[in-house]
């Protein structure tokens, strides 16, 4: 049976710059094959819950100011309407036409480069509480046992307003954040993290909370959780990943 994974997928340019999380993204995909992937991005934000029905999404470049080569970047993977129909009716979701947003593609095309997974996005119910979110990862759990990778695509930290050059040295408060999150997923601790919020420093890592949504999605989706990789890039953006088998 796969794990369900959080994976922090950064910047954008993630996709292209060869960064120590790069390089894992890349690894950990030749060491998971699923049938498809489920992934619930931080990037699509919606009220009610959606599903993307898309046959052949496209990649959306839903970002500015980066390189034209980044721009330039296709994920041609393909969709699976019939998972998305499935899922639609399981959860109550509205099934719609969307490409993948780039905290869906640009950790894909780093694990499956040859675009031949299909991908299936669930949209991320931005103002459900924590609870629920954790619930929603419940109802997908039996997913994995179909072979199918449940993701949740976010990023540990994300204070996008005190971006540093590559290379800094982390700020204390990104630190003591991230510590303690991998403690209380090192105890299993579920309790602690749905109230996430009363962790230390947490509004100043997270000012608005959808990057650290879907590690709760992931979470309810799988068991005990194993920290996979752990850098830190521009300073204060946690490049975390853990999985939850």
């Amino acid at each position: 049976m796969l794990p369900s994974l959080f994976i922090s997928h950064g910047s954008p340019m993630l996709a292209l710059t060869p960064t120590p999380a790069h390089h894992f993204l890349r690894a950990l995909g030749r060491h998971l094959r699923p049938k498809a992937v489920l992934v619930v991005s931080a990037h699509w934000e919606t009220d009610h819950l959606q599903v993307s029905r898309s046959a052949a999404p496209a990649t959306l470049h839903d970002f500015g100011g980066f390189p034209d080569a980044l721009f330039a970047v296709q994920y041609p993977a393909p969709g699976d309407p019939a998972l998305a129909s499935r899922l639609a009716e399981q959860l109550g979701a509205t099934e719609v036409e969307r490409g993948l947003d780039h905290g869906a593609w640009v950790p894909l095309s780093l694990m499956y480069p040859d675009a031949d997974v299909p991908v299936v996005s669930l949209s991320l119910p931005s103002r459900w509480g924590a609870e629920a979110l954790l619930t929603l990862g419940e109802q997908l759990a039996p997913l994995r046992q179909e072979g199918i990778l449940v993701i949740g695509s976010g990023s540990l930290t994300h204070n996008l307003y005190e971006l540093q050059p590559q290379g800094r040295q982390v700020p204390t408060w990104v630190d003591r954040f991230a510590e303690w999150v991998h403690a209380r997923l090192r105890e299993d601790d579920r309790d602690a993290l749905v109230h996430w919020q009363n962790a230390p420093d947490a509004q100043r890592n997270h000012p608005t909370p959808e990057h650290f949504q879907p590690l709760l999605v992931a979470m309810g989706a799988g068991g005990r959780a194993t920290q996979r990789h752990h850098s830190v890039e521009h300073g204060v953006l946690a490049m975390d990943a853990y999985q939850f088998a």
